[in-house]
């Protein structure tokens, strides 16, 4: 993405809410680590770090329209690199390498 496309989405994004957001991702990161209890299950919310990190984190995400980091935005917009050349032959008079059975 250019960087005058990312200052077109960053004004559209209201500041309250990723100030809140942001807190919210901090302070559940800070009570998965310090406390045990947050590491576990209850009966009525599940596992609590999806809803203490995971959650907020992905609403954060989405509230930045899915915005992938630079390095990963730069090789997914250039595609993989591949090998040029042609694929591997068997060597003549190998045997073929049969997998047993077991």
């Amino acid at each position: 993405m250019h960087r005058h496309a990312d200052r077109s989405i960053d004004s559209r994004i209201d500041p309250r809410l990723d100030r809140i957001l942001r807190r919210l991702v901090g302070w559940g990161v800070l009570a998965v680590l310090l406390l045990p209890a947050a590491r576990g299950t209850t009966a009525w919310l599940g596992w609590m770090p999806l809803w203490l990190v995971a959650m907020p984190l992905s609403a954060w995400w989405a509230l930045h329209r899915f915005a992938l980091p630079e390095r990963a935005a730069a090789t997914r917009a250039t595609g993989t690199r591949r090998r040029r050349g042609a694929q591997a032959r068997p060597r003549p008079g190998a045997r073929p390498v049969l997998a047993r059975a077991a």
